[in-house]
């Protein structure tokens, strides 16, 4: 797995950068993850039609309306995929020893895919799969600005809000964070950096 730390990087660059990579990944036959966060926007899903009260940016992933900031940790996985559900699950698994390392109580929920303690949205997923290679991944809050992150539902759902690492009661850094996860995704994608 080669590992890419973009650090802050505007949404519409990374993208363009990770269009890149994936091409480059397409060539290369290797695992590229990319570790970044994004100064404040919010994206839209390729399949959301709902308007909303914020400035938004479109996107190609899957998914309806997610938001990032400074304090959220960003996953792109231009990783080999020759079974999406396969490469999925491990992804899941990898976010899943995490929590259960650090805050067991965060849950997986597949019928709306993200990560919760109880109704406290505090991981996003949204993939899309192209020439044998994925784009996208995963947001996780560590220390978001919650107040920001409220002004929508995460992922357009009722009843569902925001919370982070740091609002659950974790301490740790987003370099700790990432430590972390590029040795749980090493280990279940046995790959590693």
């Amino acid at each position: 797995m080669i590992l890419h730390n973009w650090g802050e990087t505007e949404y519409t660059k990374a993208r363009e950068q990770m269009d890149a990579l994936h091409v480059k990944a397409q060539q290369d036959g290797q695992n590229h993850l990319i570790l970044c966060w994004h100064p404040a926007v919010f994206t839209l899903g390729s399949d959301e039609k709902k308007e909303f009260d914020v400035p938004t940016l479109q996107s190609d992933r899957g998914g309806s309306i997610t938001c990032h900031s400074k304090g959220q940790n960003i996953y792109y996985f231009c990783f080999q995929v020759q079974q999406p559900a396969r490469f999925y699950k491990k992804v899941l698994d990898a976010f899943e020893s995490f929590f259960m390392k650090n805050l067991p109580q965060v849950k997986y929920d597949k019928n709306k895919p993200g990560f919760y303690i109880q109704n406290r949205k505090i991981a996003s997923l949204g993939f899309r799969y192209s020439r044998g290679v994925s784009l996208h991944g995963v947001a996780l809050n560590v220390n978001v600005d919650l107040d920001f992150h409220s002004q929508v539902s995460p992922c357009n759902l009722e009843n569902i809000v925001p919370t982070s690492l740091k609002n659950e009661g974790l301490r740790l850094t987003p370099e700790e964070v990432n430590a972390q996860m590029i040795h749980f995704i090493g280990k279940h994608f046995e790959d590693a950096v």
